[in-house]
């Protein structure tokens, strides 16, 4: 009989396209989900995982076997969600993905609650991009997410999963201190033009709503600054390297040398979670439901 530990793990590095991810995200080291595969290549008598440069790639052999692992996956995910149901309380393990500044901005204060509200859940965290973080839910690998998006970009979620809505997220400009833009009260869309931005790669949300605004106002933005960190982004603009738009949520003091300003339309985040729709009677999804609405409230971005 094939080990579903095994399987899950040659699942996951099916996922997340190496064994490096696969060990992130389901809380091992790489060496360990490396042997658990050798096994499972001993207990099939099929190699499964070919070198390719520095990384590796499934053979035909593994993407098959990985697609079967899904569906067993599903079908043991149903009876645990019908086994802790029936026990009627937060038990096993609950392994949440979450957007960075939203795992800074709210996710501690859900953590905290849930340690103590239901001492025998085990609540795992991994930070994702929302991209990943709603395809992770869809596959199986997470178990809850908590996402965002811009209503002009929305995230494609696919079918069979669940919506909670949080909340929005504003966004200000954010500007160093001696700019002429730190002496408006709100700025229009149109004094964004010709600004020198500091932004999130391409493929993170934020910054294709800032390109998709931008063009929509006419003009291609200028992005000097590439960087995946809100924080690093704050410190390049208190130098005056250009200016950024950084949402609220998680976003902390600002330093002296930089001020945030209002922009009119208001541009708004989304945040809210998704499930899998099966696993919605879970105690565990319930009580971490609860946790993010109660946080939310707390903190109010708004």
């Amino acid at each position: 009989m094939l080990d579903l530990g095994r399987l899950r793990a040659l699942h996951a590095v099916a996922v997340h396209g190496s064994v490096g991810g696969a060990a992130t995200a389901l809380g091992f080291t790489p060496s360990a989900i490396s042997q658990q595969i050798t096994k499972l290549e001993r207990e099939t008598r099929t190699v499964l995982l070919e070198r390719q440069g520095r990384g590796v790639v499934l053979t035909d052999a593994a993407v098959r076997l990985a697609d079967t692992t899904q569906q067993l996956l599903s079908l043991v995910e149903q009876a645990e969600v019908t086994l802790e149901e029936r026990r009627g309380q937060p038990v096993g393990r609950l392994l949440i993905a979450s957007f960075a500044t939203g795992a800074r901005g709210l996710m501690p204060g859900v953590l905290a609650d849930l340690r103590e509200s239901c001492p025998e859940l085990d609540v795992r965290l991994l930070e994702s991009d929302p991209y990943l973080a709603a395809e992770l839910v869809a596959r199986g690998e997470v178990d809850l997410a908590l996402v965002q998006d811009w209503p002009t970009v929305p995230l494609p979620v696919q079918d069979g999963l669940a919506r909670l809505d949080l909340g929005l997220d504003p966004v200000d400009l954010l500007v160093p201190a001696d700019s002429p833009l730190a002496d408006l009260a709100t700025v229009p869309v149109a004094r964004l033009l010709g600004q020198r931005w500091i932004s999130v790669p391409p493929g993170n949300i934020c910054h294709d709503w800032l390109v998709a605004t931008l063009r929509e106002a006419g003009e291609e933005p200028d992005v000097l600054y590439q960087v995946g960190e809100f924080e690093t982004q704050i410190a390049l603009i208190a130098t005056g390297l250009g200016v950024g738009l950084v949402p609220r949520l998680g976003r902390g003091p600002l330093p002296p040398a930089v001020v945030a300003r209002p922009v009119l339309p208001e541009p708004t985040r989304r945040v809210y979670a998704l499930w899998r729709t099966q696993a919605s009677r879970r105690p565990a999804i319930t009580a971490a439901l609860r946790a993010m609405r109660e946080q939310w409230r707390t903190i109010s971005p708004g």
